[in-house]
């Protein structure tokens, strides 16, 4: 009986902090989403975007994008996962366009606050955002002939903005389409984040971190920092940055493991929570893992190779 008393509250406080969490993470993300999208209508509206095609034409081009891809990009890169699918809901790209566009969000992302909390906890800021800025652009170029993506903006579709709308048509569509990306990212995130808190109330993620050694060798990293890679991958760098950088300050990890966990992170933090809220685009699921995985496990295996070879240069010595 008291077993059963134990499971029930368990059950009851794990669901009521994920809602709690669920709801409280809704708010924060609508609180970007929605004004972002509202500015990147309204850019594209005024034909702005067109005017500034000679410049981004040719950057854009190279990584197989049309030059409007590149508020996305940008805006992702600045501020958040969450405003870069803003500025992307709002503008007529293709399922192709698309998926090089968060798979380059993805890993580029929040450069300026995540760099400081990585500085803060085992790596350089300024060589964690180039590896991940490079990790994204060699990542897009080299799915490029799987995905076929073209640097022409598809024709308006059914339900699409025609070329020059009204202003107020414009802002009905941008209504429309917000509200039906938000009402899709409040049921993704408030599953999401009450299953987590379940397995928190349940004592379950240190068995399931153990359970991922074997997964954290292929990645090409050791055990000791499998549960801070867990918390990155779960909570992403925000909002586990406390947790990284107090055990980055506790002295237990040498300097090259936390070297090759930030590099690892960088890449492919908020696994859990991030990709999910791109399905509602029409984006395959493997895109949004897959590439990033496998270009984090090369760049760490090199790094670690390079960290050998200097140790040995230095004995010799």
């Amino acid at each position: 009986m008291n077993g059963e008393s134990t499971f029930r509250t368990k059950l009851k406080g794990g669901i009521t902090a994920g809602l709690k969490k669920g709801w409280d993470g809704f708010v924060w993300m609508m609180k970007i989403i929605v004004p972002i999208s509202l500015f990147t209508a309204i850019l594209d509206w005024s034909g702005l975007l067109g005017r500034l095609d000679f410049l981004l034409k040719p950057m854009m081009g190279w990584l197989d994008l049309p030059p409007t891809a590149a508020l996305p990009l940008i805006i992702g890169m600045l501020s958040s996962v969450y405003g870069g699918l803003a500025a992307m809901s709002v503008l007529p790209f293709s399922a192709a366009q698309m998926t090089l566009m968060a798979v380059f969000i993805l890993t580029a992302h929040s450069l300026i606050q995540e760099g400081i909390i990585q500085g803060q906890s085992g790596i350089h800021p300024l060589k964690a955002t180039l590896v991940r800025i490079g990790a994204a652009v060699v990542t897009v170029l080299l799915i490029i002939p799987w995905v076929g993506s073209s640097t022409a903006m598809p024709a308006a579709a059914d339900g699409a903005l025609p070329v020059s709308p009204a202003f107020l048509e414009m802002i009905r569509h941008w209504a429309w389409t917000t509200f039906r990306l938000m009402a899709k990212i409040f049921f993704i995130i408030m599953a999401l984040l009450t299953l987590l808190e379940l397995l928190k109330a349940f004592g379950l993620i240190h068995p399931f971190v153990r359970a991922l050694e074997p997964f954290l060798r292929i990645m090409g990293l050791d055990r000791q920092v499998g549960f801070l890679w867990m918390t990155a991958v779960i909570f992403g760098l925000s909002y586990g940055g406390a947790i990284i950088v107090e055990e980055a300050k506790s002295g237990h990890l040498s300097r090259e493991d936390l070297e090759l966990l930030h590099l690892s992170i960088g890449m492919n933090h908020s696994m859990v929570e991030d990709p999910p809220l791109f399905l509602p685009l029409g984006i395959h699921p493997f895109w949004l893992y897959v590439p990033r995985l496998v270009m984090a496990i090369i760049i760490v295996r090199l790094v670690r190779l390079y960290q050998r070879f200097t140790r040995r240069s230095r004995q010799v010595a």
